[in-house]
């Protein structure tokens, strides 16, 4: 499942086809369980499972730092990488995200409503804000591959 190329009357079309949701749920789903498996390496099991316990509350935390590094570094998260999906600039630029853009990208996916809110093209209201889409690694490998020859 892909999302719907845009028309070429949309003046916010994208020179690339954007992931599928299903693609991108599962990325986050393998991103938020090693955040989890993070968390209980580092306060453990007991602590992790007790009622009304913070542990828990460091999971989003853990998940932010983690996908705004690899996203900065790598070109995505941990589950994007182990899904074969990249964060890619709208604007064509082949570099990685800035920290800041990063960061903020992924505090918007914590908060959960701007990956609901979405464009026709796939992009949510936090790709939208920084300038991003989600891609496969073949089209990003394709595209980007264009750019630079």
């Amino acid at each position: 499942m892909t999302s719907a190329a845009p028309t070429t009357t949309d003046r916010h079309a994208l020179p690339f086809e954007t992931a599928s949701w299903v693609r991108r749920a599962l990325a986050l789903v393998v991103d938020w369980l090693v955040s989890m498996l993070v968390v209980i390496l580092f306060v453990g099991w007991h602590s992790y499972t007790t009622p009304g316990g913070t542990a828990k509350l460091l999971v989003p935390l853990v998940y932010v730092v983690e996908s705004t590094l690899l996203t900065t570094l790598a070109g995505g998260s941990f589950g994007k990488l182990a899904t074969r999906l990249r964060t890619v600039r709208v604007d064509g630029d082949p570099r990685p995200l800035d920290p800041l853009r990063a960061l903020a990208r992924q505090i918007m996916v914590v908060v959960v409503i701007p990956p609901l809110i979405f464009r026709i093209d796939g992009r949510g209201l936090h790709d939208m804000a920084c300038h991003t889409a989600s891609v496969t690694l073949q089209t990003y490998r394709s595209y980007f591959r264009r750019i630079t020859e």
